[in-house]
């Protein structure tokens, strides 16, 4: 095991941005306590048109479970008075699970002993050829993170070819530099999706042991850079149950609300993804966070950034993805593989999947379901520039 670098610097490659978005998001995270809050804080924060970041820090509190029915219906009316009916949908393709990252969480990482596999162009197009075939017009290129093994030419590459078959192009790879993330949207990508995992620096640091994501500063300051690169847009999210889930949500709803501030024309996404079971490591679940607790912060995300995409993930089961579309998010994924090459084959993917999901269901299945729930199944309304 490689000897551990201090994972609050930047090392050689790495580029440094001047912001303060992270100093603002570190502190109020810290000084966040969530017991302070009462049910006279909840009540008032729901009254308001326009939260404040003291109104979203009560929405999240335990105070706010007994209120959570109320919380529903006012990120219903939110939601409808944003989006109408619209819920998007989309798939996420694996092109590679080699990764350089010992994060002791994730089924990708370096020392666990998976399948390994990166596809070549002529199977980046046969899975999207098939993806695009279902109707979807909008895809998320995925990687493991290694810089060796899916360099930044292979990811661009692999958005040259999504764009011939989709409208919109999303990227969750490794965070790159500012003109890197301009080459790939030179490229094709509009739209970047980093998972900070935790903003807890400290415990961040006993979960990142080895590779560039150890560098907790860097992935922070991704959303940023992405945006100085030209995208359209910038997805936010923590892997809830890694740390107090509570601040971890609190601090992925100010980094969002603090870029937008920054960057008005920027479209922000959330994403709430729970801790899932991976591959020789079956233990790995989140702590605490239950489905009220996860819808609690799904319906917080929405009243406070009414304007927000919000996915819900196929981490979560069937029954949960179905209420909370129209509800309080606008996206979902369907007919989802999170294996290498596991769109086109017909017997097995190539390459072993990051983690386990719980809804299988197909494009098709997924789009009755919003059907039958009076809502509109779109695939993108987005045209890039």
């Amino acid at each position: 095991m490689e000897q551990r670098i201090d994972h609050m610097k930047y090392v050689e490659g790495m580029e440094v941005i001047e912001s303060n978005v992270m100093d603002q998001v570190i502190s109020k995270m810290q000084s966040y306590d969530s017991e302070k809050y009462t049910a006279h804080n909840v009540i008032m924060a729901l009254k308001k048109d326009v939260l404040d970041i003291e109104d979203f820090a009560a929405l999240l509190s335990p105070a706010a479970l007994p209120f959570l029915e109320d919380m529903a219906k006012r990120a219903k009316v939110e939601t409808h008075k944003h989006f109408g009916n619209s819920v998007y949908m989309f798939t996420p393709i694996y092109i590679s699970n080699y990764c350089e990252n010992y994060c002791i969480y994730c089924g990708f990482n370096c020392y666990n002993k998976i399948k390994r596999a990166r596809l070549n162009a002529g199977e980046i197009e046969k899975e999207m050829q098939s993806i695009a075939s279902t109707g979807l017009q909008e895809i998320l290129i995925l990687t493991g993170e290694s810089r060796s093994m899916s360099d930044v030419s292979y990811i661009g590459e692999a958005c040259k070819i999504a764009r011939k078959y989709f409208k919109v192009v999303g990227l969750e790879v490794y965070p790159m530099n500012s003109d890197e993330y301009e080459y790939v949207h030179k490229c094709g990508a509009d739209f970047v999706t980093v998972f900070q995992e935790t903003y807890n620096s400290d415990k961040y640091e006993t979960l990142h042991l080895e590779g560039h994501k150890r560098v907790f500063p860097y992935r922070f300051n991704a959303q940023e850079r992405a945006l100085k690169g030209g995208m359209r847009g910038v997805g936010f999210a923590a892997l809830l149950g890694l740390d107090d889930f509570r601040k971890d949500a609190l601090a992925t709803g100010l980094h969002a609300y603090l870029l937008q501030r920054k960057y008005p024309h920027a479209e922000i996404a959330l994403s709430c993804p729970r801790l899932c079971p991976i591959i020789n490591n079956d233990k790995i679940n989140p702590k605490d966070v239950h489905e009220k607790q996860l819808l609690q912060i799904i319906t917080a995300y929405r009243i406070f950034l009414p304007f927000a995409n919000i996915t819900i993930s196929t981490r979560e089961r069937a029954g949960f993805r179905d209420n909370v579309i129209g509800l309080a998010a606008t996206k979902i994924s369907a007919g989802v593989s999170v294996g290498i090459g596991g769109h086109s084959a017909k017997d097995e993917a190539k390459g072993d999947e990051q983690f386990e999901i719980s809804d299988p269901r197909t494009v098709a299945e997924i789009s009755d379901v919003i059907k039958d729930h009076g809502l509109q199944s779109v695939m993108s309304d987005y045209i890039y520039v």
